[in-house]
């Protein structure tokens, strides 16, 4: 084998090998995109059966601003993903038109070599038998070479046509992926529309309250002060108690009560290394749930000039929802102030999980808990129907983002 041959053959092997996965990481994302488009779907059609249910019920005006510019960010996000997969298909469709192109092609000229073939048999066999053909040859070795010819020639004619049919059969799978693939294409082009219409919709009724809200802007800005202020004595009680704990606990270790971080045993590095492990993959504290209020400094959804302080995230959920644990720990305290709904800390080593707003308990101080494990109940605010958990998430005193510790948070 030459070495031109070599470097062919390994050139078409490399071809071969970087379009193969090429498909599959096509494939691959077609999937990732149709089940996020999924997703979303699902999560709009629970905020409409949610809208459904809160009908009835008297609504502030910001939780109603809230729920209009979540709707509308799921729909931008379904409509922004939905648009992917129409490219992604139609780039598909592209590559099937051109393959069914080649293949035609490919068929046209297999047919044409093996109807020349079978003339080329026919006329042979007219002319002369295969038996007259060996008795001519001049000698043995000539007669062998000569049968070996006709068997050649025999099996070239039968792969030739067995080649047409598998080609045939391609082509006609082919051709059915696209139709299919077209087909697809239409239904997330009919699907776009509709979810644009919505979302004209949804911003509408938006500016339409909004309008109503400036009307009086300054009414609603005292009330959004009054309930952050009432917000920032509740976090600095939490801080006084999770400095306690931690101090408490650094004493019993013989370690500085002053220090901001816990004095860690074996055990609690291990379980800290364990936690920092699954950063960014740390399940949801409720089962179904979207962040109303995001960490840090935000922009009040009202009057884009007032901003709130907010050291973990809001998370709007359903009435009865249960709170789960989102990594193995201990129940450091239950914490109780007055006007106050319950509040449970768990630690996990060195860094603290805080689930505010609870209506139920199910565990104590001193309880160990597992991932996932229920710990209690939202409680649902009877005046407006809303069912907000808070959570706050700390490495010792010092507050984190969640966002960069929840799984899509």
């Amino acid at each position: 084998m030459t070495t031109k041959v070599i470097s062919y053959k390994l050139t078409l092997l490399t071809f071969l090998i970087f379009s193969s996965s090429f498909v599959f990481a096509q494939t691959n994302k077609q999937k990732e995109l149709e089940t996020r488009r999924q997703e979303l779907r699902r999560e709009i059609q629970r905020i409409s059966k949610l809208r459904a249910e809160d009908k009835s019920k008297e609504q502030s005006e910001l939780s109603l601003i809230e729920g209009y510019n979540y709707k509308i960010s799921v729909l931008d996000n379904l409509i922004k993903v939905t648009n992917q997969q129409a490219n992604y298909l139609n780039r598909e469709i592209n590559s099937n038109q051109k393959k069914i192109t080649d293949l035609r092609n490919e068929l046209k000229q297999l047919k044409e070599d093996y109807a020349a073939m079978v003339v080329k048999s026919y006329k042979s066999k007219n002319q002369h038998s295969r038996i007259m053909f060996l008795l001519s040859s001049s000698d043995f070795k000539q007669a062998y070479k000569r049968l070996q010819y006709i068997k050649q020639y025999s099996n070239h004619q039968r792969q030739q046509g067995e080649t047409i049919k598998t080609k045939t059969l391609d082509l006609q799978e082919l051709n059915k992926d696209l139709l299919r693939q077209q087909e697809n294409k239409k239904k997330l082009i009919a699907e776009n529309r509709v979810s644009q219409r919505e979302l004209e919709s949804e911003r509408k009724s938006h500016e339409n309250l909004m309008k109503s809200i400036r009307k009086n802007l300054s009414k609603y800005t005292v009330q959004i002060r009054q309930k952050e202020r009432e917000a920032a004595r509740i976090d600095r009680e939490i801080d006084k108690i999770i400095r306690a704990v931690i101090a408490s606990s650094n004493k019993k270790a013989g370690k500085s009560t002053s220090s901001t971080t816990f004095a860690l045993t074996p055990e609690e590095k291990l379980l800290a290394t364990n936690f920092v492990a699954n950063k960014g993959k740390l399940p949801w504290p409720v089962e179904r749930g979207r962040v109303s209020l995001n960490y840090g400094r935000v922009p009040s959804p009202i009057d884009r000039n007032l901003i709130i302080t907010s050291n973990g995230v809001r998370i709007s959920t359903e009435k009865g929802a249960q709170v789960m644990a989102v990594f193995n720990g201990e129940v450091s305290e239950i914490i109780k102030m007055k006007n106050v709904n319950p509040i449970v800390m768990i630690r996990h080593g060195n860094y603290v999980t805080l689930y505010k707003n609870l209506s139920k308990i199910y565990v104590k101080k001193g309880d160990r808990v597992t991932t996932k494990q229920a710990i209690g109940e939202v409680f649902t605010n009877p005046s407006d129907g809303r069912t907000i958990l808070g959570f706050v998430l700390s490495k010792g005193a010092i507050k984190e983002n969640p966002a960069n510790w929840i799984y899509r948070m």
